[in-house]
């Protein structure tokens, strides 16, 4: 663990000696299979994702076992009004709020399904429609875009909360220091959410930093920080809920500390096996997300043998349709390139433009709208 004391940790199913601390949060039986499946999406888009790079169809691909419940459970809170600036992991955010698959699996292959016409590193995903803006590989630019976005809402009374998410390698960021203070002297409404995974790439936690945690950094600028069992989705659903209410009701930003386990390695590019004792990976498995909140969903008599069998077959083959479209489908035209630039193209470009038309014209269809 992260922290001296795990007990200190928010959470509502107990794990080992630890008893519950937290309240349930107040949910339908409908809701509740709603964030389940979507984190059981995100265990089986892994599986194919991983699979698909390996087999050279994708080139790249950031997986997210072991961290669904800090995804998923935050994502839920969020509401159609509210922005979310992501990390690398946070993708599964966007198809909770009804982003098409054939769409996300799209920007994957940089084809014409991408909102971003293949101009962007596979899993940069992006909607203005869903208001999920990209990350920036750039790491923790993301935070003061949230803590701008945030005080922008403020200025203009909107009802609206910025969710900008980070990990725990990104803390050790200038970014990160200067949107916790901006926000909290702002009193902006924005949750600060770090899903401290425990490996900044191949940087285990204790080198990242020499406090007790993230949670406690936001003392030294006068905002709450909690630390939540970042693998119970109930406890992470009810500590989000209260940061969200809290900024809504205008009392300024919370930084919630997702205490997790990368599971798997920082990227389909990475070997954590080169880096990390691999034996120190197996009390995490026992906590694993997926396999909480199936049981107590169980217990509670909300899901069951029949369900899960059901849904693992519904979303592999929703999976499977959704990647026979967005796999055929056709690469941007290199007419797209001088789109979204400039309202009016510069001489040089509109040369460079008329070059790549049919007729040189420069009047293709679909070119660039003068």
């Amino acid at each position: 663990m992260a922290h001296s004391d795990p007990s200190t940790l928010i959470r509502c199913m107990p794990v080992g000696d630890y008893a519950a601390n937290a309240a349930v949060p107040e949910m339908s039986e409908e809701e509740h299979r709603f964030v389940y499946r979507a984190m059981l999406r995100l265990r089986l888009l892994d599986e194919k994702m991983l699979l698909m790079q390996r087999q050279g169809r994708i080139a790249f691909f950031g997986p997210s076992s072991g961290q669904e419940a800090a995804i998923c459970g935050s994502g839920f809170v969020s509401r159609p009004q509210d922005w979310i600036f992501p990390a690398l992991r946070e993708g599964g955010v966007l198809l909770m709020r009804g982003f098409p698959l054939e769409r996300y699996f799209g920007q994957l292959f940089g084809n014409v399904l991408d909102v971003q016409k293949g101009r962007q590193q596979p899993m940069h995903f992006s909607s203005s429609e869903y208001k999920h803006l990209s990350l920036s590989s750039v790491i923790a630019t993301q935070l003061p875009q949230a803590v701008g976005a945030a005080y922008a809402a403020k200025l203009k009374q909107q009802d609206c909360v910025a969710f900008g998410y980070i990990g725990d390698g990104g803390t050790s960021e200038h970014d990160f220091h200067n949107a916790m203070n901006f926000a909290a002297v702002w009193k902006v409404p924005c949750l600060i959410i770090c899903q401290n995974n425990q490996w900044a790439i191949s940087v285990p936690f204790e080198k990242q930093t020499a406090s007790d945690g993230i949670a406690i950094k936001a003392t030294a600028y006068g905002m709450p920080g909690v630390a939540v069992d970042g693998n119970d989705t109930l406890a992470v659903i009810r500590a989000t809920q209260e940061a969200h209410e809290r900024a809504l009701a205008g009392d300024g930003p919370t930084l919630l500390e997702l205490v997790t386990y990368r599971c798997g390695g920082h990227s389909s590019s990475d070997d954590p096996s080169r880096y990390r004792d691999e034996d120190k990976v197996a009390p995490w498995l026992k906590v694993d997300p997926l396999d909480r909140y199936r049981t107590w969903l169980g217990d509670e008599g909300i899901w069951d043998d029949a369900q899960q069998e059901d849904a693992t077959d519904e979303l592999r083959s929703h999976m499977d349709e959704a990647l026979s479209i967005a796999e055929t489908a056709d690469s941007p035209e290199p007419i797209t390139m001088f789109q979204d630039v400039y309202h009016e193209m510069p001489p040089h470009l509109r040369d460079q433009w008329s070059s790549v038309t049919e007729d040189g014209s420069g009047t293709a269809e679909g070119a660039f709208p003068l």
